[in-house]
Protein backbone atom coordinates (compact mmCIF):
# COMPACT_ATOMS: atom_id res chain seq x y z
CA UNK A 1 0.00 0.00 0.00
CA UNK A 2 1.25 3.51 -0.85
CA UNK A 3 0.48 6.45 1.43
CA UNK A 4 0.91 9.90 -0.06
CA UNK A 5 3.72 11.80 1.72
CA UNK A 6 3.28 15.26 3.21
CA UNK A 7 3.93 18.20 0.93
CA UNK A 8 6.48 19.64 3.40
CA UNK A 9 9.88 20.17 1.76
CA UNK A 10 13.19 18.69 2.92
CA UNK A 11 14.59 15.24 3.57
CA UNK A 12 12.01 12.99 5.29
CA UNK A 13 12.72 11.90 8.84
CA UNK A 14 11.34 8.42 8.05
CA UNK A 15 10.86 6.68 4.71
CA UNK A 16 9.30 3.28 4.13
CA UNK A 17 9.35 1.88 0.60
CA UNK A 18 7.32 -1.27 -0.08
CA UNK A 19 8.09 -2.51 3.45
CA UNK A 20 6.76 -5.85 4.64
CA UNK A 21 7.24 -6.77 8.31
CA UNK A 22 6.66 -10.24 9.71
CA UNK A 23 6.56 -11.80 13.15
CA UNK A 24 7.11 -15.52 12.85
CA UNK A 25 4.97 -16.57 9.92
CA UNK A 26 2.47 -13.74 10.32
CA UNK A 27 2.60 -10.67 8.10
CA UNK A 28 2.08 -7.62 10.31
CA UNK A 29 2.54 -4.89 7.68
CA UNK A 30 2.42 -5.55 3.94
CA UNK A 31 4.20 -3.46 1.28
CA UNK A 32 3.87 -0.12 3.09
CA UNK A 33 5.23 3.02 1.43
CA UNK A 34 5.10 6.31 3.31
CA UNK A 35 7.16 9.33 4.35
CA UNK A 36 7.16 11.31 7.59
CA UNK A 37 8.70 14.76 7.41
CA UNK A 38 11.16 16.28 9.85
CA UNK A 39 9.53 18.14 12.72
CA UNK A 40 6.19 16.32 12.52
CA UNK A 41 4.28 15.02 15.55
CA UNK A 42 2.70 11.76 14.39
CA UNK A 43 0.22 9.68 16.38
CA UNK A 44 0.55 5.95 15.66
CA UNK A 45 -2.73 4.16 16.30
CA UNK A 46 -4.52 0.95 15.50
CA UNK A 47 -5.98 -2.17 17.07
CA UNK A 48 -3.92 -4.68 19.02
CA UNK A 49 -1.72 -6.68 16.69
CA UNK A 50 -1.79 -4.00 13.99
CA UNK A 51 1.97 -3.45 14.14
CA UNK A 52 2.59 -0.29 16.18
CA UNK A 53 5.39 -1.77 18.31
CA UNK A 54 6.66 -3.84 15.38
CA UNK A 55 7.10 -0.71 13.28
CA UNK A 56 9.03 1.04 16.04
CA UNK A 57 11.29 -1.99 16.46
CA UNK A 58 11.98 -2.02 12.73
CA UNK A 59 12.95 1.67 12.82
CA UNK A 60 15.33 0.85 15.68
CA UNK A 61 16.98 -1.83 13.56
CA UNK A 62 15.76 -4.60 15.87
CA UNK A 63 13.62 -6.25 13.19
CA UNK A 64 14.70 -6.79 9.59
CA UNK A 65 11.93 -6.27 6.99
CA UNK A 66 10.91 -9.27 4.93
CA UNK A 67 11.15 -6.93 1.94
CA UNK A 68 11.43 -3.24 1.15
CA UNK A 69 13.63 -0.51 2.61
CA UNK A 70 13.48 1.75 5.67
CA UNK A 71 15.48 4.94 6.03
CA UNK A 72 15.88 7.37 8.93
CA UNK A 73 17.03 10.88 8.00
CA UNK A 74 18.22 9.60 4.65
CA UNK A 75 20.29 6.68 6.00
CA UNK A 76 19.47 2.97 6.30
CA UNK A 77 18.18 1.92 9.72
CA UNK A 78 20.72 0.50 12.15
CA UNK A 79 20.85 -0.70 15.74
CA UNK A 80 21.96 1.91 18.23
CA UNK A 81 21.26 4.82 15.91
CA UNK A 82 22.23 7.93 17.93
CA UNK A 83 19.67 10.13 16.15
CA UNK A 84 16.81 8.10 17.71
CA UNK A 85 15.52 8.36 21.26
CA UNK A 86 13.29 5.44 22.24
CA UNK A 87 10.84 5.08 25.12
CA UNK A 88 9.71 1.47 25.57
CA UNK A 89 6.42 0.55 27.15
CA UNK A 90 6.56 1.30 30.87
CA UNK A 91 8.03 -1.26 33.25
CA UNK A 92 7.09 -1.70 36.91
CA UNK A 93 8.93 0.21 39.58
CA UNK A 94 10.39 -3.06 40.90
CA UNK A 95 12.71 -3.06 37.87
CA UNK A 96 14.65 -0.11 39.32
CA UNK A 97 15.65 -1.10 42.89
CA UNK A 98 17.43 1.57 44.93
CA UNK A 99 17.97 3.94 42.00
CA UNK A 100 17.49 7.68 42.31
CA UNK A 101 16.02 9.65 39.45
CA UNK A 102 19.45 10.92 38.43
CA UNK A 103 20.98 7.43 38.53
CA UNK A 104 18.10 6.00 36.53
CA UNK A 105 18.76 8.44 33.69
CA UNK A 106 22.52 7.93 34.00
CA UNK A 107 22.01 4.20 33.38
CA UNK A 108 21.14 5.07 29.78
CA UNK A 109 24.17 7.31 29.25
CA UNK A 110 26.72 6.17 26.68
CA UNK A 111 24.41 3.38 25.59
CA UNK A 112 24.23 1.66 28.98
CA UNK A 113 20.81 0.47 30.01
CA UNK A 114 21.77 -1.27 33.26
CA UNK A 115 24.56 -0.41 35.63
CA UNK A 116 25.89 3.05 36.38
CA UNK A 117 28.63 4.20 34.00
CA UNK A 118 31.52 6.38 35.12
CA UNK A 119 30.48 9.93 34.33
CA UNK A 120 32.64 12.93 33.60
CA UNK A 121 31.42 16.51 33.99
CA UNK A 122 29.97 16.63 30.47
CA UNK A 123 27.99 13.42 30.99
CA UNK A 124 26.61 14.65 34.30
CA UNK A 125 25.61 17.90 32.66
CA UNK A 126 23.84 15.94 29.93
CA UNK A 127 21.76 14.12 32.55
CA UNK A 128 21.00 17.38 34.34
CA UNK A 129 19.92 18.98 31.05
CA UNK A 130 17.61 16.04 30.31
CA UNK A 131 16.02 16.47 33.74
CA UNK A 132 15.50 20.16 33.00
CA UNK A 133 13.88 19.42 29.64
CA UNK A 134 11.29 17.11 31.22
CA UNK A 135 10.74 19.49 34.15
CA UNK A 136 11.90 16.90 36.67
CA UNK A 137 14.89 18.41 38.49
CA UNK A 138 13.07 17.74 41.77
CA UNK A 139 13.15 13.99 41.00
CA UNK A 140 16.94 13.74 40.77
CA UNK A 141 17.48 12.54 44.35
CA UNK A 142 14.21 10.70 44.90
CA UNK A 143 13.97 6.90 44.73
CA UNK A 144 12.33 5.72 41.50
CA UNK A 145 10.31 3.15 43.45
CA UNK A 146 8.67 6.01 45.38
CA UNK A 147 7.54 7.86 42.24
CA UNK A 148 4.16 7.93 40.55
CA UNK A 149 3.64 6.51 37.08
CA UNK A 150 3.65 10.00 35.59
CA UNK A 151 6.93 10.85 37.31
CA UNK A 152 8.58 7.66 36.04
CA UNK A 153 7.39 8.46 32.53
CA UNK A 154 9.19 11.80 32.76
CA UNK A 155 12.42 9.97 33.63
CA UNK A 156 11.95 7.56 30.72
CA UNK A 157 11.46 10.55 28.45
CA UNK A 158 14.61 12.13 29.89
CA UNK A 159 16.54 8.97 28.98
CA UNK A 160 15.33 9.38 25.40
CA UNK A 161 16.74 12.89 25.24
CA UNK A 162 20.33 11.97 26.11
CA UNK A 163 22.55 12.45 23.07
CA UNK A 164 20.34 15.10 21.44
CA UNK A 165 18.21 12.81 19.24
CA UNK A 166 16.43 14.10 16.15
CA UNK A 167 13.67 11.48 16.29
CA UNK A 168 11.66 10.23 19.28
CA UNK A 169 9.88 6.87 19.17
CA UNK A 170 7.45 6.64 22.10
CA UNK A 171 5.75 3.28 22.60
CA UNK A 172 2.44 3.87 24.41
CA UNK A 173 3.77 6.27 27.06
CA UNK A 174 0.22 6.88 28.34
CA UNK A 175 -0.33 3.30 29.53
CA UNK A 176 -1.81 3.15 33.05
CA UNK A 177 -1.80 6.93 33.51
CA UNK A 178 -4.90 8.79 34.66
CA UNK A 179 -6.29 11.54 32.38
CA UNK A 180 -4.47 14.30 34.27
CA UNK A 181 -1.07 12.63 33.92
CA UNK A 182 -1.82 11.72 30.30
CA UNK A 183 -2.46 15.39 29.55
CA UNK A 184 0.77 16.41 31.30
CA UNK A 185 2.89 13.91 29.36
CA UNK A 186 1.34 14.84 26.00
CA UNK A 187 1.86 18.55 26.66
CA UNK A 188 5.44 17.92 27.79
CA UNK A 189 6.32 15.90 24.69
CA UNK A 190 4.78 18.54 22.42
CA UNK A 191 6.70 21.34 24.14
CA UNK A 192 10.00 19.43 23.89
CA UNK A 193 9.32 18.54 20.25
CA UNK A 194 8.75 22.19 19.37
CA UNK A 195 11.64 23.45 21.48
CA UNK A 196 14.14 21.01 19.94
CA UNK A 197 12.51 20.89 16.48
CA UNK A 198 12.52 17.10 16.40
CA UNK A 199 10.21 14.45 14.94
CA UNK A 200 7.94 12.40 17.21
CA UNK A 201 6.17 9.09 16.62
CA UNK A 202 3.79 8.70 19.56
CA UNK A 203 2.14 5.28 19.74
CA UNK A 204 -1.19 5.20 21.58
CA UNK A 205 -4.33 3.14 21.84
CA UNK A 206 -6.61 6.17 22.11
CA UNK A 207 -6.73 9.22 19.84
CA UNK A 208 -8.42 11.83 22.03
CA UNK A 209 -5.51 12.65 24.39
CA UNK A 210 -3.44 13.53 21.29
CA UNK A 211 -6.02 15.40 19.23
CA UNK A 212 -4.73 18.91 19.93
CA UNK A 213 -1.05 18.17 19.26
CA UNK A 214 -0.96 15.94 16.18
CA UNK A 215 0.25 17.10 12.80
CA UNK A 216 -0.84 13.83 11.22
CA UNK A 217 -1.97 10.38 12.27
CA UNK A 218 -0.64 7.00 11.11
CA UNK A 219 -3.36 4.38 11.57
CA UNK A 220 -2.43 0.71 11.13
CA UNK A 221 -4.69 -2.28 10.61
CA UNK A 222 -4.91 -5.61 8.77
CA UNK A 223 -1.41 -5.24 7.32
CA UNK A 224 -2.19 -1.83 5.86
CA UNK A 225 -1.71 1.81 6.85
CA UNK A 226 -3.29 5.23 6.40
CA UNK A 227 -1.25 8.40 6.95
CA UNK A 228 -2.75 11.86 6.84
CA UNK A 229 -4.46 14.61 8.77
CA UNK A 230 -7.04 13.53 11.32
CA UNK A 231 -10.04 14.43 9.19
CA UNK A 232 -8.58 12.45 6.27
CA UNK A 233 -7.82 9.26 8.22
CA UNK A 234 -10.35 9.08 11.06
CA UNK A 235 -13.30 8.46 8.78
CA UNK A 236 -15.83 5.68 8.33
CA UNK A 237 -14.42 4.38 4.98
CA UNK A 238 -10.75 4.40 6.03
CA UNK A 239 -11.22 2.82 9.46
CA UNK A 240 -13.71 0.26 8.17
CA UNK A 241 -11.03 -0.88 5.73
CA UNK A 242 -8.34 -1.01 8.40
CA UNK A 243 -10.53 -2.88 10.90
CA UNK A 244 -12.16 -5.12 8.31
CA UNK A 245 -15.64 -4.36 9.66
CA UNK A 246 -18.17 -1.55 9.69
CA UNK A 247 -16.90 1.37 11.76
CA UNK A 248 -18.68 4.58 12.68
CA UNK A 249 -16.85 7.77 13.65
CA UNK A 250 -18.67 10.18 15.96
CA UNK A 251 -17.48 13.70 16.79
CA UNK A 252 -19.00 15.06 19.99
CA UNK A 253 -17.89 18.14 21.94
CA UNK A 254 -14.40 18.14 20.45
CA UNK A 255 -13.82 14.41 21.01
CA UNK A 256 -13.78 11.58 18.48
CA UNK A 257 -15.35 8.19 19.17
CA UNK A 258 -14.53 5.19 16.99
CA UNK A 259 -17.48 2.83 17.24
CA UNK A 260 -18.23 -0.73 16.21
CA UNK A 261 -21.93 -1.11 16.78
CA UNK A 262 -22.52 0.19 20.32
CA UNK A 263 -18.91 -0.44 21.48
CA UNK A 264 -16.19 2.20 21.55
CA UNK A 265 -13.29 0.36 19.92
CA UNK A 266 -10.43 2.32 21.43
CA UNK A 267 -11.69 1.62 24.96
CA UNK A 268 -11.96 -2.13 24.29
CA UNK A 269 -8.85 -2.74 22.18
CA UNK A 270 -6.13 -2.10 24.78
CA UNK A 271 -5.07 -5.37 26.38
CA UNK A 272 -1.76 -6.99 27.32
CA UNK A 273 -1.02 -8.08 23.77
CA UNK A 274 1.29 -5.64 21.98
CA UNK A 275 2.55 -6.08 18.41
Amino acid sequence: MTVQPSANPGRPAIELTQVTLELGKRTVLHEITLAIEQGEFIGVLGPNGAGKTTLLRALLGLLTPRSGTLRVLGAPVMRGNPVIGYMPQARSASAYPRLSGFDFIACAANGHRWGLPWMDRAARRSVEHALELVEAKDLAKRAVTAMSGGERQRLLLAQCLLGQPQLLLLDEPLISLDPSHQHSIVELVRRIQQQLNITVLFSAHELNPLLHVLDRVLYLGRGSAALGEIDEVITRPVLSRLYGSAIEVLRINGRIFVMSGTSEIEKDEHRHHHV
